[in-house]
C-alpha cells in the first residue's frame, strides 16, 4: 500500500523554509533510515511561496490564478514522502517519525497521512 505523508508548515516561521544545519542533518539521517528500510519511493521538500507558487481556484464555474506568496494561508505543504508499507499502521509510525525531526528543531509541524488511490485489480481508466 502507498501512502503520502506530507508536511504542512507555518510560512511565516523563519526556520520553517530556511532550515538550520542541524535540521537538515536530522532529515537526512531520517531520511537515509527510511530509503534503507525499502519503503521509501520519493520525497521532496517544497520553497517557499514567494518562490514561485501559483494557486489556481474554480468556484462557480470561474477560473482564477492567483500568484504567491500566499500571505493568507498560515500552513502549506511544505513536503512530502511517498512510502509503499504493508499497514496504514506502519505509515502512522513513519508519518510520527517524520515529525520528531521537525518537532526538535522547528517545534510546531503537521503531517497527513494519505492512503494512495490504486484502482481495483482490472480495472481500466477512463
Amino acid at each position: 500500500m502507498r501512502y503520502m505523508l506530507m508536511h504542512k508548515l507555518d510560512e511565516n516561521l523563519p526556520e520553517a523554509f530556511h532550515p538550520s544545519p542541524e535540521f537538515l542533518a536530522r532529515m537526512e539521517g531520517f531520511m537515509k533510515e527510511v530509503a534503507q528500510s525499502g519503503v521509501l519511493l520519493a520525497a521532496e521538500g517544497l520553497c517557499e511561496t514567494s518562490k514561485g507558487a501559483t494557486r489556481i481556484t474554480v468556484t462557480g464555474g470561474k477560473t482564477t490564478v492567483t500568484d504567491g506568496p500566499f500571505t493568507e494561508t498560515k500552513e502549506l505543504i511544505a513536503g512530502f514522502a511517498l512510502v509503499d508499507v504493508r499497514s496504514h499502521e506502519e505509515a502512522v509510525e513513519w508519518g510520527r517519525r517524520f515529525t520528531e525531526v521537525f518537532a526538535e528543531t522547528i517545534g510546531e509541524v503537521e503531517v497527513d497521512v494519505r492512503r494512495v488511490y490504486e484502482a481495483p485489480e482490472g480495472a481500466h481508466p477512463a
